[in-house]
């Protein structure tokens, strides 16, 4: 099962920094990572309605889980990475991809967005704690 996970799958979204959707952009936070990395897994894990965890590997900064939606009971498979970027501070990144090739990119950008949602909140992350990643840090200018 995990296989469909580490594999990517056609009908697929992903965060990035440098996206133009703000719901893809996934996270950094000033947050330590330990923190961000429990707030992950809980909500994998079930604090989120309808998610379940499938593997998570701390040493390497990925949680493997699989969100199935509410009304078409499509289901996605999400790969969820935190670890440090080059500043030092927390990032978290998703991709999730379709797995019954019914559903649409749509309800993978709901997912992302449903899970950053719901992470921002589990770990109390206020506005100075959600930083730009798009952005150099203050300090290195």
């Amino acid at each position: 099962m995990s296989g469909l996970v580490e594999n990517a799958i056609e009908q697929g979204a992903q965060t990035d920094p440098r996206s133009g959707d703000p719901k893809l952009q996934g996270r950094t936070y000033a947050i330590p990572f330990d923190r961000v990395w429990r707030g992950a897994v809980v909500l994998a894990g079930g604090g989120l309605p309808r998610w379940r965890l499938l593997k998570a590997d701390d040493q390497r900064g990925v949680i493997l889980a699989v969100a199935t939606s509410a009304i078409r009971k499509h289901t996605s498979d999400v790969r969820i990475t935190v670890g440090l970027d080059s500043n030092g501070q927390t990032r978290v990144d998703l991709r999730a991809s379709i797995r019954d090739g019914r559903g649409t990119p749509t309800h993978n950008l709901k997912s992302i967005a449903k899970f950053i949602r719901a992470l921002d909140r589990e770990i109390d992350a206020r506005p100075g704690l959600i930083l730009d990643a798009a952005s150099p840090p203050s300090w290195s200018s």
